[in-house]
C-alpha cells in the first residue's frame, strides 16, 4: 500500500476530528488545520465551543464553562489520541488541549515518540531540540 504524504494524513486527521465531533458531540466545528512539526502534531479547531458553554459564558458563569470544557476535554481526550495512533500509525506520548471562550477556538497539542512514516517526510519542519534541564537533580 502506498504510504500517504504528510498533507494527506493532516487532511485525514482533519476529517477524522470533524466526524468525531458530529458523532459524539453532536456539533459541527468551523475550520479544523493540522500541521506536524517534527515529533509534534499542532491541531487547531474553530467554532469548537458548544451552545451550553458559550451561554453560561456569556451569562457570567465563566468557570462554570471552564468546568464544563475540563469535563469534554477529559473525556474526548483518550478517543482523539486513539484517533490520532490509528491515523499516524505511533504512538502519542502526550495530548494537551485548551479552549478559549473568547475565540471559540481549540489548540491541541500532540507529542509523539517518531515521526509519521508519510512518503515525503522531509517536508515535515524540524525543530532544533534544545537539552532539557533535569529538575529533578538535587
Amino acid at each position: 500500500m502506498l504510504k500517504p504524504t504528510i498533507g494527506q494524513l493532516e487532511r485525514d486527521i482533519s476529517n477524522q476530528i470533524r466526524s468525531f465531533y458530529i458523532s459524539q458531540l453532536g456539533q459541527n466545528p468551523g475550520k479544523i488545520i493540522c500541521h506536524f512539526f517534527d515529533t509534534q502534531l499542532v491541531i487547531s479547531i474553530d467554532s469548537s465551543v458548544s451552545r451550553i458553554e458559550a451561554t453560561l459564558a456569556e451569562n457570567n458563569h465563566l468557570r462554570l464553562a471552564e468546568v464544563v470544557r475540563d469535563c469534554i476535554n477529559a473525556i474526548i481526550r483518550p478517543h482523539l489520541q486513539n484517533l490520532i495512533e490509528e491515523s499516524i500509525n505511533c504512538s502519542v506520548i502526550d495530548l494537551v488541549s485548551n479552549t478559549s471562550f473568547i475565540t471559540g477556538t481549540t489548540g491541541i497539542l500532540v507529542m509523539m515518540e517518531v515521526i509519521p512514516d508519510v512518503r515525503n517526510s522531509e517536508t515535515i519542519p524540524k525543530f532544533k531540540h534544545k537539552s532539557v534541564p533535569n529538575l529533578e537533580s538535587d
